[in-house]
């Protein structure tokens, strides 16, 4: 059974044209985050990363790089990180 499409009777005005917007009373955009925390988030990937790269490898695993080092360059990595997040932008008013 093919189902029946109602359309309307008359037809629906629509406005063509689109509201215009006022240019003087659109307020300034401010974003989230800011170049800086940007900056400071790619350097925490960056340490994070570092750190990782010290902990890998198969030999001599129980060297002072690989037990002490790395996974406190990987913690301070993380440290950047939530400070890069924390960090407000500098406002320019």
């Amino acid at each position: 059974m093919a189902q029946k499409i109602n359309q309307p009777s008359t037809p629906v005005k629509t406005n063509a044209k689109p509201a215009a917007r006022n240019i003087a009373d659109a307020q300034p955009v401010y974003f989230v985050f800011d170049k800086s925390n940007y900056t400071w988030l790619i350097a925490a990937v960056v340490v994070v990363i570092l750190g990782f790269f010290l902990m890998s490898g198969t030999t001599d695993i129980y060297n002072s790089t690989k037990i002490v080092i790395a996974p406190l360059t990987v913690l301070a990595g993380f440290g950047i990180g939530f400070y890069a997040i924390l960090k407000k932008p500098d406002t320019k008013a």
